[in-house]
């Protein structure tokens, strides 16, 4: 017996790009550091907050590539030379965490501020459209 995939059903034509994604997402394998929220901003808007104690702007890269969101972070090891901790509960080390963003929704800006990354996104919401097929002769 064959599995029956989500593109494969029979009324749903040209979502295999839909289970590729989630596919990408479930194997994206984030840890669960650094922390983050996902807000609604407004009726079209959305923010992704990381919680980024310890880094700095420097630190941090953000890239879009085939609407996947990925937030990179990665300290100097030359920040830490010299110092010793007697305790370390701020964890620096290297994060990736990934999002896949769905078609339509575009990042709008990034912002630091209190050692919170704040990443907002728009999704552009496209006018209805009815279009007639016409059907021509044989």
């Amino acid at each position: 017996m064959s599995k029956l995939t989500f593109a494969a059903h029979p009324f749903l034509l040209g979502f295999d790009q839909l289970e590729r994604l989630v596919e990408r997402t479930a194997k994206s394998g984030n840890d669960g550091y650094p922390p983050f929220n996902i807000e609604q901003s407004s009726e079209h808007g959305f923010r992704i907050t990381l919680a980024v104690a310890g880094f700095r702007e420097d630190d941090i890269t953000i890239t879009l590539e085939d609407r996947q969101l990925m937030i990179r972070g990665r300290q100097p090891e030359e920040r830490e030379a010299g110092r010793v901790f007697l305790h370390r509960g701020i964890a620096s080390r290297a994060f990736q965490r990934s999002f896949v963003l769905a078609d339509g929704v575009e990042v709008a800006g990034a912002t630091m501020e209190n050692g919170l990354l704040h990443i907002d996104l728009v999704r552009s919401v496209p006018e209805k459209v009815v279009q007639t097929i016409r059907i021509k002769k044989g």
